[in-house]
Formats: C-alpha cells, sequence, structure tokens
C-alpha cells in the first residue's frame, strides 16, 4: 500500500526504489493538484492530454502492429489514425465531447480509430465486441454515440435492430476479419468512402479534464455502466503503469534503461482492446516504452506460442485463463519461449498452483500478476518474480502515486492484517459512471473508489484481494453479473425462481451456474433454457451449469435467496 510515511531511512528495497523512481527532478516525479475538488496526487510531468502520447510515438520508423502475418510501421497506424480523424470531423461532424463507439474485434484498424476519436477530443466508447445486439443497442443508446465504427460481424448484429434512440452514422470497418454483412434496414457508409490520402489529424485543444473514454463494465441492476475517464487519468495510469516497471527494473538489475536503451519490448496482446487491461497497460502501454504490439484475430494458445517465438515475444499480458492455455497447448514443449520475460496479467486472481507452473516451466520468464478495474484504468497494487514466488495469493504493492485502504461495513478505516472492504484513490481513477449519479455518489466518497472486494494489506503494504462484495462471477477476466443474467432467465416464461452465482473452475477461475425452479404447470429443460439464454446473453454470460429444482428455492428472513446455500450445494454434487 502506497504510504505518504515513507523516509530517507527506509530499509524495504521496494521503498527504497520507488523513492529513487519518484524523486524530485525525475521523469515520474510527483506533486500535489486538485483534481475534481479533491487535493490529489499526480505525475508532476504528466502531458494534459493523449494526444501528445501519440505525437511523441510519431517519432518511431520500427514496426508498432504485428497483426498475425501482417505488418504495420508506427507511421502507417498513425497515417490511418490521421485519415479517420479528419473524416470523422470534416466528412462526419464530430466535435470535442461527442461520443463515437468503437465495436470491432482486435485488429490495426481498432487501434488506429481509438486514436483518431480520442485524438480530436471526442470520447472514445469501446463495445464489448461479444455482446448480442440488445446489449449493443443499450450502450449506444445510453452514451448518445453519434458515430459507430465497426465491422461486419457487429453489423450483421444490428441489422434490422433501427429502433434505438441515438440513431448513431454507421461506420463499416472491414478489416477486422469476417464476412460482408446484411445490412437489413440499417444505414451503413463504409469507411474507404470518406477516407482522404493526404488527409492529415485536425487540430483540437484539448485539456487534462475532458472525458477520453467511457468503458461499459456491468452493474448489478442487470444493465452496464458507463465508467467514463478523463485524459488525465488515463495518462498518470499509463505513467504509473512506465514507474512501477522503473522500479521492477531497479530492484532487479540496480539501475533503470534510459529510453531507447536496451532491447525493444515486444507485448503480445491476447486480450480484446474493449477491456481495460488491453486498452491501457498493453495497447497505450506499448507506446509509451517503445514496444512492438503482437496480435492474433482470435485466441488461440498454439498459435500464439508461434508468435511468441517468431516474433521474440517478452511480455505476455493475459488473463490468468490464458496462462493456463499456454502451459497447456500441444506444441508448448516444441516452442522456444526464452524471449518471454514475465508471464501473466491480470483480470482474475492467479492461483498458487499456475504461479508455481509459470515459474518452473519458461526458461526466463517469471510470474507477474496486477489488480486494477475499469475503474482505475487498470492500474493497482502489481506483483512480479521473487516477491510474487514468496508471496503468491498477494496482488502486489502500488508505487506512491496511488493509496489504497480498508476499511468496515461503515467505512471506518482498518489497521493493517484486517479484513475489510478495498478503496483506491489516486489520479487514475474515473471521474464517475456517465448520466448516473448515484452510483457515481455511492462508489466515489471524498476521492476515494470503493472497490467492492475485500481483503487485507499487510504490514509490507502487499495487499491480499480475499472475495467480492458485489454479486458477480468473475469468469476467464470478464465481469458476469448475476443480476443481468437472472434477468435474462425470468425473460423464459416457464421460469418462477431464480439464482445465479459463480462456482469454482480451475482453469477460468469461476463458472457461471444458475439454479431454476419452473412455474406450477410448466417445465423446461437445461438445454433449452441455455439455448434461449443464447439468444440474448453473449455466449460468456450463459451459466454452464444448470439445475431444474422442484421446490422453492432457500431464502433468508427478509426473502433473499440463500445463494451461498445453493452454491455450496452445487460444489458438493458436482
Amino acid at each position: 500500500m502506497a504510504s505518504d510515511s515513507m523516509t530517507e531511512t527506509s530499509s524495504d528495497p521496494f521503498e527504497q526504489a520507488c523513492q529513487a523512481v519518484c524523486a524530485p527532478g525525475t521523469m515520474f516525479e510527483i506533486a500535489e493538484q486538485e483534481v475534481m475538488g479533491q487535493p490529489t496526487k499526480v505525475f508532476a510531468l504528466a502531458p494534459p492530454s493523449i494526444r501528445f502520447l501519440f505525437e511523441m510515438a510519431a517519432a518511431r520508423t520500427d514496426d508498432y502492429v504485428v497483426f498475425e502475418d501482417d505488418r504495420y510501421t508506427m507511421g502507417e497506424v498513425l497515417g490511418l489514425a490521421g485519415q479517420i480523424g479528419s473524416a470523422l470531423v470534416n466528412e462526419l461532424g464530430v466535435v470535442k465531447g461527442d461520443r463515437v463507439a468503437i465495436a470491432m474485434r482486435n485488429s490495426p484498424h481498432w487501434i488506429a480509430s481509438f486514436i483518431a476519436v480520442t485524438s480530436v477530443g471526442a470520447v472514445a466508447v469501446p463495445m464489448n465486441a461479444w455482446w448480442k445486439a440488445d446489449e449493443l443497442l443499450f450502450a449506444l443508446d445510453d452514451c448518445g454515440a453519434k458515430v459507430v465504427l465497426a465491422d461486419p460481424p457487429r453489423i450483421e448484429r444490428l441489422a434490422g435492430c433501427a429502433d434505438w434512440e441515438a440513431a448513431p452514422t454507421i461506420v463499416a470497418v472491414d478489416d477486422a476479419g469476417g464476412a460482408g454483412s446484411a445490412t437489413g434496414e440499417l444505414a451503413v457508409t463504409t469507411l474507404a468512402e470518406l477516407l482522404t490520402d493526404d488527409a492529415t489529424m485536425p487540430e483540437v485543444e484539448i485539456g487534462p479534464d475532458d472525458d477520453m473514454t467511457i468503458l461499459y463494465t456491468s452493474g448489478t441492476t442487470g444493465r452496464p455502466k458507463g465508467a467514463v475517464s478523463t485524459h488525465r487519468a488515463v495518462i498518470n495510469a499509463l505513467m504509473a503503469f512506465a514507474a512501477r516497471s522503473a522500479v521492477n527494473e531497479l530492484i532487479t538489475t540496480g539501475s533503470v534503461p534510459q529510453p531507447g536503451e536496451g532491447p525493444t519490448p515486444v507485448f503480445m496482446l491476447p486480450v480484446p482492446l474493449f477491456h481495460v487491461t488491453g486498452l491501457v497497460p498493453v495497447m497505450l502501454g506499448s507506446m509509451v516504452s517503445g514496444a512492438r504490439l503482437v496480435m492474433t484475430y482470435r485466441w488461440d494458445p498454439d498459435r500464439a506460442l508461434e508468435l511468441i517465438e517468431r516474433e521474440g515475444v517478452t511480455h505476455f499480458v493475459g488473463v490468468p485463463t490464458m496462462s493456463w492455455d499456454l502451459l497447456e497447448a500441444k506444441t508448448f514443449g516444441e516452442r522456444d519461449v526464452s524471449s518471454l520475460v514475465f508471464v501473466g496479467g491480470g483480470g482474475s486472481p492467479m492461483p498458487p498452483e499456475l504461479v508455481k507452473r509459470i515459474e518452473n516451466s519458461f526458461p526466463v520468464g517469471r510470474p507477474s500478476l496486477g489488480y486494477g478495474m475499469t475503474e482505475t484504468n487498470a492500474y493497482g497494487p502489481s506483483t512480479a518474480g521473487d516477491d510474487f514466488v514468496a508471496h503468491p495469493t498477494s496482488t502486489g504493492r502500488t508505487i506512491p502515486l496511488v493509496d489504497m485502504r480498508v476499511t468496515d461495513a461503515d467505512g471506518n478505516v482498518l489497521p493493517a492484517g484486517e479484513e475489510g472492504e478495498l478503496w483506491f484513490r489516486g489520479p487514475n481513477l474515473i471521474r464517475g459512471y456517465w448520466n448516473r449519479p448515484e452510483d457515481t455518489a455511492a462508489t466515489i466518497v471524498d476521492g476515494w473508489l470503493r472497490s467492492g472486494d475485500v481483503g487485507y494489506v499487510d504490514s509490507a503494504g502487499r495487499v491480499y484481494v480475499k472475495d467480492r462484495i458485489k454479486d458477480m462471477v468473475l469468469r476467464g477476466g470478464e465481469n458476469i453479473y448475476c443480476a443481468e443474467v437472472e434477468a435474462a432467465i425470468y425473460e423464459h416464461p416457464a421460469v418462477h425462481e431464480a439464482a445465479v452465482f459463480g462456482v469454482p473452475h480451475e482453469r477460468l477461475g469461476e463458472e457461471v451456474a444458475a439454479v431454476i425452479m419452473p412455474r406450477e404447470g410448466a417445465t423446461v429443460s437445461a438445454e433449452e433454457l441455455g439455448g434461449f439464454l443464447g439468444e440474448r446473453l453473449a455466449s460468456f454470460k450463459v451459466p454452464s451449469s444448470i439445475r431444474i429444482v422442484s421446490e422453492s428455492l432457500p431464502r433468508n428472513a427478509s426473502g433473499k435467496i440463500l445463494k451461498r446455500e445453493l452454491r455450496d450445494s452445487v460444489i458438493g454434487q458436482s
């Protein structure tokens, strides 16, 4: 846990490294400023907007993106971004503050689109590529998107669903795979029709507190909430990741390489760009670090191993499920993975057995893990290497930019070692939820963000996450809120009672399970209900275990279904 009490005489190597990396006069110097009415520690040299990061990256002449077997230089990606930015402003009338949705699978066009949207002062709204039509339409209406940049599969899902409030302009982007799509009654403009070869990025003045992104995260009401981040929040998160890497390097080697020194890092991007992990620390982080980015159209561990060997990937940043997949892949023993330095990521806890397997299975690669949220722009405590192996159930520590505390149910701060709710404070936090003032007020209190997670911090500042307060299932890095799944189940005419909860799964961390009691005189099978839900929810939200019972579900005195009792029953019979 970052603390204001670090002194020059600290004997802790981690605290000493933090003091050195974040000292006055360094690129990671920390100062205090007022942010959203709260005194907040920030990086003193943080640029005012993400646009400055892209302008700095323009000096690179090397390959930036490797997408399957195609290669794109930084100049090519930024050139395309400039064309898209010009089209947004000059052809589609996008102005500062407008929301522009990106609905496509990972691709170089996704990256160029994001650069374009945020460079012209618009707000980028990445859409979950697994969402079905109803889920896509909800988010588009909720944020009031003016334009949607979409690939053919997403356009096909939206075809015939023109009954939305926002009525955005749909622009077809066709490099992300998938056959041409039927558009039905949907009016679609092709991106190629809007681009001009000599177009460049329009000049727009952007401030640190202007909105930059809206990332949708599931809510307990059954509909996702749009987490809004400013340019200041994203940039400080990026610099925090870079500072943490410098701290790790200083502890490990005794020195910190200057920009441009040493071999070029190579990051593999196996997670979706619509996730905060893929977007901030990996994609945008690769621009900060000068790294090359290796992407595939879809996750395939054998293909990933092939690219790790071919491209000399140094950092594999995915959810723990993917690390399991690499280790279990048929070709793992045949591939040269000696280039990997760190293997891990975030999105869900890493079982200690996986920590051990990574440590023992890669010639050089060490296990790593970060604990962040959409609401923290993915930054939070992290751990790697020796410290992770020695403390495999901890998610590590933070640099002094970000503070953490633990409170009881009444908000009272608890001492080290006592379990309670984990809270974050720092310049990397979202400013709130889009048009959700009550949710914002309940989550962000006096500049502190309530995580909804139960855990504790030990005397050395290491954070341990024990459980979640929120009624949520974390499946392979995907947040699934039970209320949303239950709401879909209750749409089936045969269902009388339903309870959804998570059960342990060796590879995914958790899997979704449901117990259903049909209406009197009605019948429904698990297979039928699974198919019914598959038409309404993204596939990862559909319960893999559905149990049909004939008696009412157990409840407490207030009438609340006792999910823990049901969960224990399902686990006991599995």
